[in-house]
């Protein structure tokens, strides 16, 4: 079962609340694609497909739609909440997909449009973390579609899930190689193994932070930094912020997973 909630629409693009409650290991028939645009998950996991190439998503990978795609989806672990962007053609910025690597920025972006949605100024402050959304996800690497893609996907979902304790109980866990591990992930996303345990990390201490967590050096042990400064630094290197400039820019309403209100207009 599907849900669509309409968050903010203008001749220009269309920002929903995708609810999707479905549990299938088997795809799903396939959907036309009518236009530009993006996919970015709050919570959940699903498999997408299009033209032959499938992606495994999640908080860390989106996907983009591009018209006359046809699109087929998977949920073999349950639902999942995303938020789906439609733009027009001239504002499109990406790539032709079909995946996307959400890095921080691009979750930071994400979190702010959410915020902008809330304050109910559709015209101006949506309009403008949308434009800054579609710049920094344009410049995002586009998901390969390598033969190890399902390692790196199982991989992803183990890191998400809990912190394996290091590369070589990881590459146990999974029963492969540490070597081909080690070396599939930037094939696949672009970033190594390491930088994409940090990119995990880091979007759970901007959830915290966007919650009100005042104690870095709690936060910092609770997500397996070294110290409060280890934590600072990786922040200011993934996201462009440091935890003080954070806490002043984001609000709980920003917070992924929480639905952010609908445009009354549209």
């Amino acid at each position: 079962m599907r849900t669509t909630t309409v968050l903010a629409r203008r001749p220009g693009f269309g920002i929903d609340v995708v609810t999707c409650r479905d549990d299938h290991t088997g795809w799903s028939k396939p959907e036309p694609r009518a236009g530009f645009g993006f996919v970015l998950a709050w919570r959940g996991r699903f498999r997408f497909s299009s033209g032959g190439r499938e992606v495994d998503v999640d908080r860390t990978v989106g996907y983009v739609t591009v018209p006359g795609a046809e699109e087929r989806f998977s949920h073999p672990v349950g639902g999942d909440v995303c938020t789906s962007v439609a733009v027009a053609p001239e504002l499109w910025r990406g790539s032709d997909g079909p995946g996307l690597y959400v890095d921080a920025r691009v979750d930071l972006a994400h979190r702010r449009l959410l915020a902008a949605v809330h304050s109910g100024d559709v015209d101006y402050a949506v309009v403008d973390e949308l434009l800054r959304l579609l710049v920094v996800a344009g410049r995002r690497a586009v998901l390969s579609g390598a033969r190890d893609s399902t390692m790196v996907a199982d991989a992803r979902a183990a890191i998400l899930a809990e912190d394996p304790g290091g590369l070589l109980p990881l590459a146990g866990k999974l029963g492969v190689s540490p070597y081909r591990l080690s070396r599939a992930f930037p094939r696949e996303l672009g970033i190594s193994v390491t930088q994409y345990r940090n990119r995990v990390r880091v979007s759970k201490a901007v959830d915290r932070i966007a919650e009100g967590e005042r104690d870095l050096a709690g936060l910092a042990a609770d997500l397996g930094f070294a110290d409060q400064a280890h934590l600072s630094r990786v922040l200011k290197a993934q996201v462009g912020r440091t935890p003080g400039a954070l806490r002043a820019l984001l609000q709980e309403s920003s917070r992924p997973g929480r639905e952010p209100r609908r445009d009354s207009s549209a």
